[in-house]
């Protein structure tokens, strides 16, 4: 992998609990959608800088390099949280296989809980840009409207490309203060298999929590899908008490 400085251009909100950041796209730093990198800042204590790895949000195309993440009460996320514009860091990479497959014939479905929407985000920009031939269906889960990041972006992009199809769904509605008039169950290998429903030899992408990714293919061989059609990446340091429930459900903290 390859070192590349950069700098923060801003910060923002994105759901409850969760920011977007985002950064200058390093001259000569190219990857593919679904691909990752490690982001090092400075270690406050004077340290050595502390780094974490984050999936890209961003598609290729785009002039800026974009993370989103949970701001856990962590020592790494704090130091991330109080950067300011044009605080400069360090990236690794590109890193990570979880890319989409090349054969349009076949159909992608990307499973996705809370923050394992984030490799996501880069796919279907990517796919609606081009625009690529593939099918594409994004399972969507969250507790709450509250706390799904990229929700409106993702609604647009299911109206305005005829590839793409958003299946959402928000399975603790007693604890949000919006409406929802949309699907609460949880994604096991029933929802699947309608989420699925038309699609051709549809290729499977998990991303999230190993708890996550491990429910999801659980829900994947309730539905019959071969784990050879199984794509999934883990995000490591979300396992918290509040997982365990979530891990049933197919959703991420």
């Amino acid at each position: 992998m390859t070192t590349y400085t950069t700098t923060l251009r801003e910060r923002r909100d994105l759901a409850e609990g969760t920011s977007a950041f985002h950064f200058a796209k390093p001259a000569g730093f190219t990857f593919k959608p679904g691909q990752a990198i490690e982001l090092l800042i400075p270690d406050p204590a004077g340290g050595e800088d502390m780094g974490h790895a984050f999936s890209i949000v961003s598609a290729p195309f785009e002039d800026e390099l974009v993370v989103a993440t949970r701001m856990r009460d962590s020592a790494y996320k704090r130091a991330l949280g109080a950067l300011k514009p044009g605080a400069s860091v360090r990236i690794d990479g590109p890193f990570g296989s979880l890319t989409l497959h090349k054969n349009p014939a076949r159909a992608a479905v990307l499973i996705a809980g809370g923050i394992g929407i984030t490799p996501f985000m880069s796919m279907v920009r990517h796919a609606a840009h081009e625009p690529l031939d593939h099918r594409i269906a994004l399972l969507y889960s969250n507790r709450r409207p509250e706390d799904a990041a990229y929700f409106d972006e993702l609604v647009g992009l299911g109206k305005s490309h005829d590839k793409f199809r958003l299946v959402a769904t928000m399975t603790d509605m007693a604890k949000s203060a919006r409406s929802w008039l949309g699907d609460r169950r949880f994604i096991d290998g029933a929802f699947i298999k309608s989420a699925i429903d038309g699609l051709d030899n549809p290729i499977f992408y998990v991303a999230g929590p190993p708890a996550l990714v491990e429910a999801a293919k659980q829900a994947l061989a309730q539905a019959g899908v071969d784990e050879d059609d199984i794509r999934s990446e883990e995000f490591f340091g979300y396992e918290t008490a509040a997982l365990k429930d979530e891990a049933h459900s197919a959703e991420a903290a």
